[in-house]
This record gives structure tokens, C-alpha cells and sequence, in this order.
């Protein structure tokens, strides 16, 4: 199957959010070498990511470019998004054993539920986004954001881990919701 992106500015959006995770991800790590210079263009190429997830899915209603390619991979890019972020974060003795639990909450929940869709899929049972789910990944967001820069912001990291704790628990609570929804299904 071939992709055609042309004119599909949400799609381009997706796509750029994704490749831009390496770039992000070699600017984080040249800390060491180019100093806070090198953590704030994380920082802003991170920022400009979030921003896009909110873009493409406005630019796709509003210019009507919804897509099967956009629904299946916006939410993947979120989740492949903030994942690359916390592990980046845990590589870098950033996090410690709380946020690594945090973590693994977040990431568990989110492996249940894309393995629940995907059981439920050939089933024909959709397990429709909740409103509290992106509410869940706007607070991960943030949070991952708020970390990068926790060693240069004061109080950035108590209020980044404040916010990954809300987030895991949003996260939990969207995944309860979707499971229960999921068995109750089968």
C-alpha cells in the first residue's frame, strides 16, 4: 500500500513529529559537550513536537484531510513520543525509582491497551478514544517537557514529577475505563 501525503498537512505533520525524536534525542544527549545550549534546543524541538500533535488533528478537521493513515498513526506517535522521553530521562539517571515505577505504570497500561484494541479489532468492538485519555497524554506531555529541562529550570523536577504522577494516574484511570469496556465486550 502506498502512502499519499500529497496535501495531507496533517499526515506531513505526524510524520515530522516522529523524525524529529532522533534529533531531539542527540541534542539531549550533547549536554555534556555544548552545555544548557544543547538541552534548551531539545527542549524546543520537543515543544514544537507537542505542538504539532495538536496541529495535525485540528488541520485534519478543519481542512477535512482525515485519514485512515492519520487515525491509526497520530495516536502511535503520541505514545512513541513520551516513551523515547521517559527512557531518555531514565538513561540519564534522570527520573529515579519513582519515576522509573511511574514509568512502567505508564507504559504497562499503554502496551494492555493498544494489545486490547488490536484483540478487539478483528471482532469488529471499537474501543473509542475517551475525552480523560487526551487529557492523559496533554498532562504526559507537558510533564516529559517540564524534565527535559529539570536541570536547568529550578523546582523543574518536583513539578515535572508531580505531573508525571497525575499522568499516571490519568493513565491508569483511562485504562481501567477502556479494559472494563474491552471485557465487557467479549
Amino acid at each position: 500500500m502506498i502512502i499519499d501525503f500529497k496535501g495531507n498537512i496533517a499526515n506531513i505533520l505526524t510524520i515530522a513529529r516522529m523524525l524529529m525524536l532522533p534529533v531531539m534525542v542527540f541534542l539531549f544527549y550533547m549536554e555534556d559537550s555544548w552545555g544548557a545550549g544543547a538541552i534548551k534546543a531539545c527542549f524546543g524541538l520537543y515543544f514544537i513536537s507537542a505542538v504539532t500533535d495538536y496541529l495535525d488533528g485540528y488541520l485534519a478537521r478543519k481542512l477535512k484531510q482525515t485519514s485512515d493513515f492519520g487515525t491509526f498513526l497520530d495516536p502511535i506517535s503520541d505514545k512513541i513520543m513520551v516513551a523515547v522521553v521517559l527512557i531518555m530521562l531514565i538513561a540519564t539517571d534522570r527520573l529515579g525509582m519513582f519515576g522509573v515505577i511511574l514509568t512502567l505504570l505508564i507504559f504497562t497500561r499503554e502496551f494492555l491497551i493498544s494489545g486490547l484494541r488490536e484483540y478487539m479489532g478483528p471482532k469488529n468492538i471499537k474501543v473509542p478514544v475517551m475525552k480523560l485519555a487526551k487529557w492523559k497524554t496533554t498532562v504526559q506531555m507537558v510533564a516529559c517537557g517540564v524534565l527535559i529541562l529539570s536541570g536547568l529550570v529550578p523546582f523543574a523536577y518536583e513539578g515535572g514529577m508531580v505531573l508525571l504522577l497525575i499522568a499516571t494516574v490519568l493513565t491508569l484511570m483511562t485504562g481501567w475505563k477502556y479494559l472494563t469496556v474491552g471485557f465487557s465486550n467479549m
